[in-house]
């Protein structure tokens, strides 16, 4: 049964036909800059209407908290103007397919559990225009009835840190993320996006470097937490910030510097960047890879 997949992130929206665990075709556009619902009805009409003929069912992984179908942006910077976006409603209508949706994250952590060799115990962490995860216990993925499960981003990293877009301070995702990382640059590097700092660190830049080092820091102190929480024996770590050449890295050194009691093992998302289309596309297909 072919299952189209739409993975709906801060950046980028993708959608892509899925068979089994294979993608058949895949097509990606950018989120919305004016990000309201209207924009964002019509990018992802365009986005799916050429593959709707050949699909049978809709799979969607969304930013946000899904709930009962409805799509709300708990930190509104990433995906702002959709308090209360019918995202199931929307889709159903355009598609005339069943649809289900789920958080991105939540998905892709599906996804990657699925593809580990053993049943471990894992959480899923995506640093990238915000921080998401997923949690996977007893071969189960944590959903919790009112979608928050896994928004482990929006868990205290400093009291005193920055306002976070969900109307905390200090969440991690205010400090680790790809928006948080950007928000806190000063003078020469004020204005400049995540990856154009990440370049200038693999430069030698000391405040890049510093910016970098922070937001490993950061996601090392969360993942101590989290198995502290969770007892899992695997961390998997995916989105453009945590697969940016050297973080994972760095994420272990500061890890290795906690108790012995909180190292987990860490791993690389293995299906990088569509995780989230194909653990939406496996949870509705009810497969496992």
């Amino acid at each position: 049964m072919t299952t189209l997949a739409i993975d709906i992130g801060g950046t980028k929206l993708a959608a892509a036909l899925i068979e089994g665990q294979t993608i058949l075709a895949r097509r990606e556009c950018p989120t919305p800059a004016s990000q309201t619902p209207q924009a964002l009805q019509e990018a992802l009409q365009s986005l799916v209407v050429p593959f709707m003929a050949q699909a049978e069912r809709v799979a969607v992984a969304s930013t946000g908290i899904i709930h009962s179908g409805v799509l709300t942006a708990i930190n509104p910077s990433n995906l702002g103007g959709l308090a209360q976006f019918p995202l199931v409603g929307f889709l159903s209508a355009i598609t005339d397919l069943p649809v289900t949706a789920i958080n991105d994250a939540q998905a892709a952590a599906w996804a990657e559990f699925c593809a580990l060799p053993g049943d471990d115990d894992m959480v899923f962490l995506t640093v990238s225009t915000g921080v998401g995860g997923g949690v996977v216990l007893n071969s189960e993925l944590l959903r919790g009835s009112g979608g928050l499960a896994g928004h482990l981003g929006h868990t205290l990293a400093d009291p005193a840190g920055p306002d976070c877009g969900c109307g905390r301070r200090g969440c991690v995702e205010a400090i680790a993320s790809g928006r948080g990382i950007a928000a806190l640059a000063q003078d020469e590097l004020a204005g400049l996006d995540a990856k154009a700092i990440f370049m200038h660190a693999a430069q030698g830049a000391p405040q890049a470097r510093k910016l970098v080092a922070n937001s490993a820091r950061t996601l090392a102190r969360l993942i101590a937490d989290v198995k502290a929480i969770t007892d899992c024996q695997v961390v998997v770590v995916g989105g453009s910030v945590g697969l940016a050449e050297g973080y994972l890295a760095q994420v272990a050194d500061f890890l290795a510097q906690e108790p012995a009691v909180y190292q987990v093992s860490l791993r690389a998302a293995h299906y990088r960047h569509d995780a989230g289309l194909l653990g939406a596309a496996l949870l509705a297909q009810g497969e496992q890879v």
